[in-house]
C-alpha cells in the first residue's frame, strides 16, 4: 500500500512538472505571434513602402531577422527602427537589400505594372496602400511576392510577367489562399 502510495505522488508530481513546461512553450508560441504580428503591422505601415518592396522576418527568442528587396534605403532603415520599438524584440538583423538603381530596371517595373494593370482580375492585387502582390525587379529579372486569391491568379501573373519586354527570368512566390485578402 506504501509502494503504491507513493508511487502516485511521484506520478503525480511528474504530471505536474510536465503539464508546467507545456504551459510555458505555449506561452512562449504567444508571445512570439504576438510580436510577428505587430511586426507586420509596423512594416506595412512604413510610409515608402510599396509594391516594389518586399521585406520578410523571422523571429527567433527575442531576435528578429529582416530580409527581403527594397528599393530605397529609406525602407530598409525605417524597418529596422519600428521593429526594434517592438516589446519583445531584444536584437534585430537586418538582411535587407536595397536594390541598385537602374533605368532598365525602372522600364520593366512601369511595363510589369501597366500589364497588370491592364488584366481583368490581377489588378486588383496591387491596389489600396498596402498591396498583397508585390514585384521585385532585379537586373531585368522579376521575383513576384505576396498572396492571391487562386492558383489560376498566380498562373496568369506568372505568364503576364514573363511577356513583359526585356524580362530575362521569372520567379513566381505568390501564394495561393482562399482567405480573404486585405488590400
Amino acid at each position: 500500500m506504501r509502494i503504491i502510495k507513493g508511487f502516485l505522488i511521484l506520478t503525480i508530481a511528474i504530471l505536474g512538472f510536465s503539464y508546467s513546461e507545456v504551459s510555458a512553450k505555449n506561452f512562449s508560441s504567444d508571445e512570439t505571434q504576438s510580436i510577428e504580428r505587430q511586426i507586420g503591422k509596423k512594416i506595412r505601415g512604413l510610409p515608402y513602402y510599396g509594391v516594389f518592396d518586399f521585406i520578410s522576418y523571422q523571429v527567433n527568442d527575442g531576435t528578429v531577422i529582416l530580409s527581403g528587396k527594397v528599393n530605397n534605403a529609406i525602407n530598409r532603415k525605417s524597418a529596422e527602427s519600428v521593429v526594434k520599438k517592438i516589446d519583445g524584440v531584444s536584437e534585430v538583423v537586418n538582411n535587407i537589400e536595397i536594390l541598385p538603381p537602374s533605368r532598365f530596371d525602372n522600364v520593366i517595373r512601369a511595363r510589369t505594372v501597366r500589364t497588370f494593370l491592364r488584366t481583368g482580375g490581377i489588378y486588383r492585387y496591387l491596389q489600396g496602400p498596402n498591396p498583397s502582390m508585390r514585384i521585385i525587379v532585379d537586373n531585368g529579372h522579376i521575383t513576384l511576392e505576396g498572396y492571391v486569391r487562386t492558383k489560376g491568379d498566380s498562373r496568369i501573373a506568372n505568364i503576364l510577367a514573363s511577356s513583359v519586354p526585356g524580362v530575362f527570368s521569372v520567379t513566381n512566390n505568390l501564394v495561393a489562399t482562399k482567405e480573404k485578402i486585405s488590400y
